[in-house]
């Protein structure tokens, strides 16, 4: 059966809570249930009226049995020989307290993510391949590497505006850089219905989930 909008359930991603249900970082499904299986987590999901339940992982295969026949259409599925489990949204490591990093880490990624792969100069949406950063003000004219001062462009714009500033080329950035409160691709899958209850979890003006695949 396939997943939810028909896709891969192999391709999902599921949100790691450690020991006090605080979002440390996000995992692929195999990962997922190696930890599981191993008893090193359990699952979280979320219940009728927004309250959570726990499941380690022998219970959670008798789970996915009800939701099988229940609600097939809101989960996606990993098949075995003996039976079919749902995939997880959200995990919780049982012995790890350690408190996730506040501060997003600036990187081409979350660059990209917080500028939602538009270029800030003609503010078309492109490939990632098809993108390159540019520096406002131009290294030549002192501009840093830093958040307030690198965008995401287009190799037609970033080619126009050369060594320039966007006033000397004659362009215009389509809002100013910024540095996010929190981590940029974690935000925009939160925002998909596949990972709706991711949300339970993550506080957008607080805390930083590392992505890890």
């Amino acid at each position: 059966m396939p997943g939810i909008g028909g896709s891969d359930p192999l391709s999902a991603s599921v949100l790691v809570l450690n020991r006090m249900f605080m979002a440390v970082r996000v995992i692929n499904v195999r990962r997922a249930f190696t930890l599981l299986y191993k008893d090193l987590a359990e699952v979280v999901s979320i219940e009728d009226g927004g309250a959570y339940a726990t499941y380690d992982f022998s219970t959670w295969t008798e789970v996915s049995q009800y939701k099988k026949t229940f609600e097939p259409a809101e989960h996606e599925w990993i098949r075995t020989v003996r039976l079919e489990i749902a995939v997880p949204r959200v995990i919780r490591l049982l012995g790890f307290e350690k408190v996730p990093r506040r501060e997003v880490r600036f990187n081409r990624r979350n660059i990209y993510a917080r500028d939602n792969n538009r270029c800030q100069y003609c503010g078309r949406k492109f490939p990632t391949s098809e993108l390159s950063l540019d520096h406002v003000i131009p290294k030549s004219r002192g501009g840093g590497m830093t958040w307030e001062n690198v965008v995401c462009a287009c190799v037609s714009c970033n080619v126009r505006k050369g060594g320039r500033t966007p006033r000397e080329a004659g362009m215009h950035l389509t809002r100013k850089p910024f540095k996010p409160k929190s981590c940029p691709t974690i935000t925009l899958r939160a925002a998909s219905p596949r990972y709706r209850t991711w949300k339970h979890f993550l506080d957008a003006a607080y805390w930083n989930v590392e992505l890890r695949e």
